[in-house]
């Protein structure tokens, strides 16, 4: 799904995020003033990210960037995927993002990686490092407290410090708690720019091509 510079979705119209039962929880973010500031010298930079559409998001980096926005709702993919599936989600994740490799900018996955397994996680960082572009940056968020059952979240862009959280889908998944290893080496090739421990128990990860 793309949408562009002033928000507007070209394939669908979205759902508005108001329309979520839950008001949510706001949360604070060091890493998302840095990845903007990453992107604001360049001109009409692509911007994908991996949650549910979110509209004040798509407004919030329309007005400060200017930018072309991807939407992959990969939570959604992952919702839907049989438990009891013969294909491993992992295959269904390194083929699923069908871009030019170096065509992307900036990545936002949100917590998506905190319900993934190891080797789903390893093959959409290597989908993921195909996409981005030379000097482009992948923001992600890593619990450190795994939940036995925890609903996907939207995230809200409230302003460059602080995002809303609202939960939703009907059911919970398992959550993983990756060691800071683990996720240095499933981005290898990528240089850990900014790296920062919240006291919500929430690690945020900013990585970076090199050129």
């Amino acid at each position: 799904m793309l949408w562009d510079q002033r928000g507007k979705d070209r394939n669908e119209a979205a759902a508005p995020a108001a329309a979520l039962a839950d008001a949510g929880q706001t949360f604070p973010t060091k890493a998302l003033r840095k990845f903007l500031s990453s992107l604001t010298s360049r001109e009409s930079p692509v911007l994908m990210d991996l949650g549910p559409v979110v509209g004040e998001n798509v407004t919030f980096f329309g007005e400060r960037l200017g930018c072309k926005i991807i939407l992959e709702d990969l939570f959604s993919d992952l919702d839907r995927y049989p438990k009891n599936a013969e294909t491993p989600f992992a295959e269904h994740l390194k083929t699923r993002l069908k871009h030019q490799d170096d065509s992307v900018d900036g990545i936002l996955c949100w917590n998506f990686f905190d319900y993934l397994d190891l080797p789903s996680a390893t093959a959409l960082a290597a989908a993921l490092k195909k996409v981005l572009r030379p000097d482009g940056t992948v923001l992600a968020f890593f619990t450190t407290v795994a939940a036995a059952d925890t609903r996907f979240s939207k995230y809200v862009i409230i302003n460059e410090d602080s995002v809303k959280q609202r939960p939703y889908a009907s059911a919970g998944k398992k959550q993983t708690s990756f060691q800071n290893r683990d996720i240095i080496r499933m981005f290898d090739g990528l240089k850990v720019a900014e790296s920062f421990l919240l006291k919500t128990n929430v690690r945020e990860f900013l990585f970076r091509k090199p050129t």
